[in-house]
Formats: C-alpha cells, structure tokens, sequence
C-alpha cells in the first residue's frame, strides 16, 4: 500500500468543474494496411489483457481517507476488467482531422471516475485514408509525462507482427483494501507531526525562492535564497535567475471546462538543421517556435505585451529521492507517481526580429538549465507540502482561480517528450504519428503545447480553452509558419554563431497577420516521416526480456520532459 506524494494529490486537489487533470494522447494508427486491415476494440482489449502485469499505475485505484483527512493510497483494483475502460466511436463522414480533433476534444473535457482505476481509452474509428486514432488519457496523480512514455512503450511492437509476452508468475494474493481505522490513525499522527516537516519545507522552498514565478521577482527573493542555501549547506552562489512576472494576456484568466484541441507535425531533420546551424538544442529551437506562434497570435488580436511571456518547463526528475516517506516506490512498484520539477524562463515572444528571438531563447534555456543542473529545483513538491491535506484539498481550486483573476504566476506550460526515431506498431497497425495533450487550469492559463518526436517528426498537441482561445487551429498554423522562417534563415545563414556571440544583424520585421488557416493546411500528421537516425536523450531498447523498456536519463535537464 503507497499513500500519494503531496505533489501526486495535489494534481487530484486541482480538479473542479473546469479542470480535468489528465495527461492524455492520440495515436494515429494506419489500420487499413494492417495484418488484419482493422484494429478493433477487441485487439485493444485483448493487448491489454495481455500486458497489464507490465502496466501497474492502470492495475491501481485510490482508497480514500475518511472525512478526507490525509492524501489518499494506492490499492489494487480487485476483479478489473479492461474492457470497461476501452471505448469505441465511429467519426461520421468524411473522417477529417478537424472532427477527429473535435472527438478527441470532447472526450479530453470529462474528468476520470475516481471509484476506479484513472485511465480510459478510446478507439476512433472512421478516420479518412483508413486510418484509425487511439486516445489515452491517465490521471495525473498516477503518471507524469515520461512514465506515460512508458506505458505506451510496453504496448508497442518493433512490427507488425504481435510479440508474444510471457504470462507473469503466478500473482500472490492481492493484498486488503486499507483499512479506514488503520488510515484515520496514520492520518492523526501525521497531522501531530505536520508543522515539522512544514517547516523543513519552508526552509527547502526559500532555497528556491528566487527561482519560484512571481516570487523570484520579490525585491529580497535573492538574498533570502542564497541564505537559506548557505544555511541548509546548499550552493549559495547558483546562476541568477530573471524576476520574472507573468503579462496579462488574452489565455490568462478564469477557464471553463470545455477544450478544444488541433495538432500536426513538423519535420524533426528540419528542427535539427536550424539547431546545428545556430548551435543550438532541439528544445531551444521547440521554444523559439512556440514563442513566433504566440507572438503572432497576439498580434493578430492586438494584445502582445511589451514584456516576455513567462513559461513553466516540467523536468523528468528520475532521481528524486523519498522524503519522509512521499516517494516510497516499494509498495505500488515503479511508474507510479510523478518524478517531475520545473524550470520558469521567458518566452521571447518580446523579441521582433527572428534570429534575435532565436538567440535569445537559447540564452535564457541555457541559463534555466545550468541552474537546474546545479540544484535541481524541489518548489513544487515542497509547495505542495506546506499545507496539511485537508487544508489543501479545500483550498487549491479557490486558489487557482482567485490567482488566475489578481496575477497568474505563468501564462503558458509547454512540454517537449523525445521519442523513438523509428516506426512503431500497435496490434500490427504502424503508428503515424503521436500527438500529446496535458492539463489546463486557471492558474496555468487556457492554453497548453505540448510535443513529442517520433520517426522523424515533432509531434504537436495543442489544447486551449475556447473562452480564452478560439481558433486553436490558427495556433497550429502559426507553428507551421515559424518552422519555415526558420528553416529559410537556416539556408540562407553564412556564419554559425557561438550561444556567446554578438546578437544576429539580420532584423527582420514582424509579418502581416495572415489569414486563418484551414485545419487542412496545417502539416499533414499522416505524411511518411523522414529516415532520422535514433539520437534522442531518451533511448527506447528492445531488451531479451519481452516489453519496450525506456531507458530514462537520471535527470533529463537538456531536453525538459513532458508534465
């Protein structure tokens, strides 16, 4: 039996009428040309039934404390079925990628029943060209976003072909739902030893308090920082972070809880030219054209702000170790629980000219990440942990919304996931593409990017809240047309400039607002990917024994990983 972390509940405390939170995915399976030339729901469930001993946070469902008096446990979900979390809809006519985004959606919109395990899948057929899509979606408490990797990984195959996986030993017996005695007498006693270790909290917090948003930009938040460092044995000379405050901007505001979602993919060679002509990362380049979309939304509307957006990074903490018991692997297993930070940077949406916005972007990820690298940030599950639980189950969507009205501590999350670059399959159908959703809520603002590279393309999934952004396909375009002034200024450079050098010389103004694109202009998801040859940090394996393993750096500071 294993009690949620602080942070793990935390994302279940986020919930409300408008918030889901769930991480959630779209596969874009060609099935017509599958051994079978259709996957079914069956197919699904019979993989399923097959691996889920490789799968433990879908085998596990919550066990309330009584009146709510300590985060919740894990436990076994006694007789699942998997066939009651697999679901099937069939598109009407003519099966285009605005209506499958449209279902996906909607389906995105529905928070997880909390008396079962938190996850659901859905297979939508009739998509055009014979393809089918299948949506995942896992409460956030269970997963983060590399161990949702993981997940998908185990039910991949290298082809077409199903690889046979073993039965497991036979299982010990399941062991007894928690006892409510047992949990309201560990409730009390943590309750009597709260208010030390939320001061051993506190203390970890000021240590970041300089790199906490809308803290950070205090005017004694670096002093306080660096003290409490040299206090607690810490660096206290870390790499300045920026006060950063997040500007009003349309997306930042009270959300509703209906979504809208668009996707598409950009070729990941592409990405990586215009990286390796500027000396740049991939992720830098991901964020440079994440902030020329935004910029030019913004614009079209009249609303950019003079100052930089402000964006939170989540970062795949593999190494973070267990704190007075929160991140005890022992009982539910590994994959269970988030093992996540973040870094706070601006976005160079600021910045007109777009080599300027490039070099910039690439500055302030470098200064991010050797921050990071040197004390990898801990605010969020010491945030987290301030509070006693019951005070922060009643007090965090109040929070949420009352932040997102008086001062949002951020304006957007935008995740980046490397995958494998080779083709994948899913009962036998070849995987096109993949295209990753994530969470929105009102103090993180109503818009979300999050990408993923798979076999030679950058996946991305755009969710907004359509009271906040209503034409999240114009999101999409505007990502699009980033990639090509991109890759134009990448032919068109003579010199390679070191991340030190001078700003570039070559301003360029802004362009015209265009025309809102058609969904079906955006680039086509179901184009053949390029050849790239597997360099991802994030290495997927086929090892002796049967599942797709993902091998996970200890902490994954160059590429951020999805939240």
């Amino acid at each position: 039996m294993r009690q949620l972390s602080a942070l793990d509940a935390q994302f279940l405390h986020a919930e409300s009428a408008t918030t889901g939170a769930h991480l959630a995915g779209v596969a874009i399976l060609d099935a017509a040309r599958s051994p079978g030339g259709v996957v079914t729901r069956e197919d699904v469930i019979g993989l399923l039934r097959e691996r889920l001993h490789l799968l433990p946070a879908l085998r596990l469902r919550l066990a309330e404390v009584p009146f709510g008096l300590d985060r919740p446990y894990w436990t076994e979900a006694a007789g699942l079925d998997v066939a009651d979390h697999v679901h099937e809809v069939v598109l009407p006519l003519p099966g285009d990628e605005s209506q499958l985004a449209d279902e996906i959606a909607r389906i995105h919109e529905r928070r997880l029943d909390r008396s079962r395990p938190l996850w659901e899948m859905h297979l939508i057929q009739g998509l055009s060209g014979g393809r089918a899509a299948l949506y995942t979606k896992v409460h956030h408490c269970a997963v983060d976003g590399m161990s949702g990797v993981e997940i998908l990984a185990c039910l991949l195959d290298l082809t077409s072909e199903i690889r046979p996986v073993p039965a497991p030993e036979p299982p010990d017996p399941p062991p007894p739902a928690p006892d409510p005695a047992e949990m309201l007498a560990v409730a009390v006693a943590r309750s009597v030893s709260h208010p030390a270790r939320a001061l051993r909290s506190l203390g970890r917090l000021a240590a970041d308090l300089d790199a906490i948003p809308l803290l950070g930009a205090l005017p004694a938040a670096r002093t306080v920082a660096a003290a409490a460092r040299m206090i607690t044995g810490g660096d206290s000379a870390l790499p300045e972070m920026p006060p950063l405050v997040a500007p009003p901007t349309p997306f930042n505001g009270p959300i509703s809880a209906r979504r809208r979602f668009s996707y598409g993919a950009l070729p990941l060679a592409e990405v990586k030219r215009v990286a390796r002509t500027f000396e740049l990362s991939v992720n830098d380049v991901v964020m440079t054209l994440c902030a020329s979309a935004l910029r030019s939304w913004l614009r079209e509307r009249d609303a950019l702000p003079a100052e930089p957006l402000v964006t939170a990074v989540p970062v795949a903490v593999r190494t973070a170790g267990a704190r007075d018991g929160s991140h005890d692997d022992s009982a539910a297993g590994a994959g269970v629980g988030n093992r996540l930070s973040a870094m706070i940077a601006p976005l160079a949406t600021d910045v007109a000219c777009p080599l300027e916005r490039l070099r910039v972007t690439g500055e302030a990820m470098r200064r991010a990440k050797r921050r990071f690298a040197a004390a990898p940030a801990t605010w969020l599950d010491e945030l987290s942990a301030v509070l006693p639980a019951p005070v922060t189950a009643m007090a965090t969507p109040a929070v949420f919304r009352l932040a997102s009205i008086v001062l949002p501590p951020i304006n957007l999350i935008v995740s980046n996931v490397p995958g494998p670059q080779f083709p994948l399959y899913l009962c036998g159908a070849r995987v096109l593409g993949y295209y990753p959703m994530s969470v929105l809520t009102d103090m993180t603002g109503g818009v979300n990017i999050t990408c993923f590279s798979y076999d030679g393309s950058l996946g991305f999934g755009v969710l907004a809240c359509p009271d906040r952004v209503a034409d999240v396909w114009r999101l999409m375009g505007h990502l699009q047309e980033a990639m090509d002034e991109l890759t134009e200024l990448a032919g068109t450079a003579d010199v390679r400039p070191a991340p030190s050098a001078a700003p570039f010389k070559t301003p360029a103004p802004d362009p015209a607002p265009a025309a809102v694109a058609d969904p079906a202009a955006v680039s086509n998801p179901t184009a053949a990917p390029a050849a790239v040859a597997p360099t991802a940090p994030v290495p997927v394996t086929v090892p002796a024994a049967p599942p797709i393993t993902v091998t996970v750096p200890e902490v994954a500071v160059p590429e951020p990983a999805l939240a």
